[in-house]
């Protein structure tokens, strides 16, 4: 099959390799859709060891189901699916206990640091276990699928933020993908006010448009402005939770310093191996230090989401591209061109029906 190959640090290949076939539990899904994450962008550098070559890199998909393995239902074959990118054994007791983003076992598709080494969904078939699939609507394109999975992230980082309703103030500090999927989610969960941080001044306009109140260009705030804005009263000295999704140093030191004494932090972002912490800022104010790794349950709730009309996946797509042409996408993304947000690989001719879905 044909696969876009991280070789070395830097350097992608499309070459052929082995098609897989489905294990016992498993199924093959004909990769429709692949987006590239801004986490494949800065790993395939080799920068964050956490995409170590050889790899097909890619865990953003959607596609079709062609074969299946021993005790899996030949009728699941033709199933249009999106993949959960968290591989996950559903026997451990963090499996039992509803999160299997912290399975024992786990593997990731298209990551590949010691623990979690799975080929991924830049090529034209990826085998992952059936519990990992997830039917689509009938009108839900495979494109405006592969956006499912950013969007659980931003879910899984907002449940764990423990937001709702009576959350009166959130920022958002990063407005790529995921900060977008998160202001999305923050919204659909009620949260009264919401800001987003970036330096693009793009990315704030769409920000805007998915629903965030107030935008701040990072290079011209500082952490003191962004705590004035979400202090909801005398008593608050900041938001009463910050989501930061860049997860470089100066990021998480302004999402500390932005939210007020005994808030949320929520740390998405997963650039950096080490940033350093004002120790005793988290403690005297006693923050709450929130990671939050991809997801668990939450894709149902994304579906439901998307199919509701609550949210268009299809506007986080600036291109559509074959896979033939991925090389020269990862350098345009790897060299920051303006208006790019998510550029969305296609590893095979789909299909059947795809022309009678929209975007």
């Amino acid at each position: 099959m044909k696969a876009l190959l991280l070789t070395s640090p830097s350097t992608l290949t499309l070459t052929e390799i082995d098609t897989p076939e489905p294990g016992a539990g498993e199924v093959r899904i004909q990769i429709a859709a692949c987006g590239i994450c801004g986490s494949d962008v800065h790993g395939y550098t080799g920068s964050t060891g956490r995409r170590i070559p050889p790899l097909v890199m890619g865990h953003e998909a959607a596609g079709i189901i062609d074969a299946v393995g021993q005790n899996v239902s030949g009728q699941m074959i033709g199933q249009r699916v999106a993949l959960d990118s968290t591989v996950f054994c559903g026997e451990c007791e963090f499996c039992c206990n509803g999160k299997e983003n912290l399975c024992t076992h786990r593997q990731v598709l298209g990551v590949s640091c010691d623990a979690y080494r799975r080929q991924g969904c830049f090529a034209e078939y990826a085998i992952v276990p059936e519990r990992c699939v997830y039917p689509l609507p009938a009108r839900m394109s495979f494109v405006a699928a592969s956006l499912l999975e950013p969007l659980t992230i931003g879910l899984q980082a907002v449940r764990l933020g423990s937001a709702g309703p009576t959350t009166r103030s959130a920022i958002v500090i990063g407005a790529g993908t995921i900060g977008l999927a998160t202001i999305v989610a923050l919204k659909s969960y009620g949260v009264q006010r919401i800001a987003a941080v970036d330096l693009d001044a793009s990315r704030l306009k769409e920000a805007r448009e998915f629903g965030a109140d107030a935008v701040f260009e990072a290079d011209q705030t500082t952490a003191k402005q962004l705590a004035e804005w979400g202090a909801s009263s005398a008593d608050t000295d900041g938001a009463d939770l910050v989501l930061e999704a860049v997860g470089a140093a100066a990021s998480v030191g302004t999402a500390i310093h932005a939210v007020t004494r005994g808030g949320t932090v929520v740390l998405v972002g997963n650039v950096s191996p080490v940033v350093e912490l004002p120790l005793q800022t988290v403690v005297t104010r006693q923050i709450r230090l929130q990671g939050s790794c991809a997801s668990a349950g939450c894709y149902l709730e994304a579906i439901e989401l998307a199919a509701s009309g609550s949210v268009d996946l299809s506007r986080f797509v600036s291109r559509v591209v074959p896979l033939d042409d991925g090389v020269a996408w990862f350098e345009r993304l790897h060299n920051r061109e303006p208006g790019l947000l998510k550029v969305v690989l296609q590893p095979s001719k789909i299909i059947e029906g795809e022309a009678n879905v929209a975007l």
